[in-house]
């Protein structure tokens, strides 16, 4: 059976989850009902975060098809991947037109001699206008350095919630059988006649882990046939070689694996037995193989520290409390989320790097949900050091909104060392791009909901480091402290909150330092948000009043990492998220001040 080898590859939400689906139920390869993103974190929020790989069959021929995640952070997923398929499908939202992970993908996908399929999906938006998105699409191509067959790109239009694709606009919606012909017109066989009958050759392109076979490789195989039982010579990149055996292999069919004695050139396949293999390793039955390119991963961003939770609530609602587990789940979790670093820098304090804030968060979130409790630091930027010199992580922006909150949006990202770079007016709405210190970026984002009244659209990708920007003043609200242990009551609440914002609701419990809420002065304030209405002799506790309390600013692991200040922990357990001060009590905080 003929094989071919694409990647599905866009912004965040422009629809290549949903496009994959569909072509898998039309082939017959799932049910209706599954989809591609089966993590629970994935359906809640509607973001691909794991690239995860699936087959097809048409027309007697297996497509192996790779879906991609579109955040920023989880780039280091795509560009492995781009290294073990022959085309990609560069899906584009009609209406929005190529965004900044766009270009990245694309980029990359250029940069590797891949000549892309556009699809123009999201036709039936009220607002799209697929003309004006190709002709963005055919610019972004130029931009970016496209040879003349790449820039001749064939287009599909397409509705994937609906599964349906046209050649032309005007052509009759019936289903994707458009989409499936010029996939099997124009991406090209995945191997030749003559690459079965050389020594098996193949490179790890990813990482899984499995309970019971440990860690899997996932592999694009180049030359020959591969065996179960096999055993073949593993060569990093710079030729240092090891031998090892296959336990077990794996090919795709739909989404699931299917276990199978032999898998030949050209296929996506699961190999089991090398508990030591790693992303761009050649896997060969010849020891006199040349190793085959290595695969380049972007360095991590920022930085973060995990350590045990230590507040007065420490162990009442984690299953795993201990630096040993934490440490036993960081080192599982590096087996295959190749973006992360972690330096195990002392027994109870692990410094973990990762591409961004949204990439930590999730982390953590797993984290939690698997029972685990901790505390980490304020988010850092890593700064590296060359020839003399501070470079510092620099992100370009993107920003739609309405023309009326762009004032203030330039002016807030301008103290935050953004510099404007191009504004373009679409009627009543605006896209501004900016470039500035991932720095100024950390806790912006919830203010921009707030600045653009929830009607805006940020996306912002690394464009790698540059010399340091300065002093950033960020934070102008202060912290709300607790001074007392119990329980919250509204009549507390009820006076605290006009002088800021708060992060609990009544009934909550407190502890002596932990951060109830900000100050919109900017000023540290220490409250009592347990302190009830007393008596007098004219009234008793439950008369006067009408208690009209906001609703609170809950806290989520994004959010906190967002408004934390330097001198705060952000305690996680699979429960709560709180707020805290390094130095529970006033006197640990003057102490810490004075250093």
């Amino acid at each position: 059976m003929e094989i071919r080898n694409i990647a599905i590859i866009a912004h965040v939400d422009h629809g290549k989850t949903t496009l994959t689906d569909a072509l898998m139920r039309q082939t017959g390869a799932v049910a209706d009902g599954v989809s591609m993103d089966s993590n629970k974190l994935e359906q809640e929020r509607g973001i691909t975060i794991y690239s995860k790989n699936t087959s097809i069959e048409y027309k007697g021929t297996k497509i192996n098809i790779v879906d991609t995640p579109g955040h920023a952070d989880f780039g280091s997923e795509v560009e492995r991947v781009l290294r073990s398929i022959d085309s990609v499908l560069l899906v584009v939202d009609a209406q929005e037109g190529p965004m900044p992970q766009t270009r990245f993908v694309l980029k990359k996908s250029l940069e590797l001699g891949i000549k892309p399929i556009v699809v123009l999906n999201k036709i039936d938006k009220p607002a799209a206008n697929p003309d004006h998105a190709e002709e963005a699409v055919l610019e972004l191509f130029l931009e970016l350095g496209a040879n003349d067959e790449q820039s001749s790109f064939t287009t599909v239009y397409a509705i994937g919630r609906e599964g349906v694709a046209m050649k032309k606009l005007d052509d009759e919606r019936v289903d994707l059988t458009p989409l499936l012909d010029t996939i099997l017109e124009l991406v090209p066989p995945a191997s030749t006649p003559d690459a079965l009958t050389r020594p098996a050759k193949l490179q790890a392109f990813n990482l899984a882990y499995d309970n019971f076979l440990g860690r899997l490789a996932i592999c694009r195989i180049y030359d020959g046939v591969v065996k179960t039982g096999e055993t073949v010579t593993i060569k990093k990149p710079d030729g240092t070689a090891r031998t090892g055996k296959i336990s077990k292999l794996f090919t795709f069919k739909g989404i699931e694996r299917v276990d199978v004695p032999s898998a030949v050139a050209g296929d996506i396949a699961i190999v089991a037995g090398l508990p030591d293999i790693y992303i761009g390793e050649t896997i060969s039955a010849d020891p006199n193989v040349e190793p085959l390119p290595a695969i380049a991963i972007d360095e991590p961003t920022i930085t973060v520290n995990f350590l045990v939770n230590n507040s007065p609530f420490a162990g009442r609602e984690g299953k795993y409390v201990t630096s040993r587990q934490l440490r036993e789940y960081l080192e599982r979790e590096l087996e295959v989320n190749v973006g992360l670093k972690v330096d195990f820098v002392s027994p109870d304090a692990f410094k973990v790097s990762g591409r961004g804030e949204l990439h930590i968060a999730i982390l953590l979130e797993n984290m939690r949900r698997a029972g685990y409790e901790m505390q980490v630091s304020q988010p850092q930027v890593i700064i590296r050091e060359e020839e003399g010199q501070k470079l510092e992580p620099f992100e370009e922006v993107i920003i739609d909104t309405p023309s009326e909150f762009q004032g203030s949006i330039i002016e807030r990202l301008g103290t935050r060392a953004f510099v404007l770079q191009n504004l373009v007016q679409h009627g009543d709405q605006v896209r501004l791009t900016l470039e500035g210190p991932t720095r100024g970026l950390l806790g912006y984002r919830n203010q921009f909901v707030v600045d653009t009244k929830g009607e805006g659209i940020l996306s912002s990708r690394v464009i790698g480091f540059k010399p340091f920007a300065g002093e950033i003043k960020k934070r102008q609200v202060g912290s709300m402290i607790s001074m007392a242990s119990g329980k919250a009551l509204g009549y507390a609440l009820w006076s605290m909150q006009e002088r800021g914002v708060l992060y609990i609701i009544p009934a909550t419990e407190v502890y002596e330092g932990m951060v109830v809420g900000n100050t919109s002065k900017g000023e540290e304030m220490t409250v009592n948000p347990t302190k009830g209405k007393n008596q007098s002799n004219v009234r008793s506790s439950g008369m006067d009043e009408a208690i009209n309390l906001v609703p609170a600013y809950t806290l989520t692991i994004e959010r906190g990492l967002e408004v934390m200040s330097d001198d705060e922990y952000l305690e996680i357990t699979p429960a709560s998220v709180r707020l805290r001060k390094q130095g529970l009590t006033e006197t640990d905080r003057s102490r810490a001040k004075r250093g």
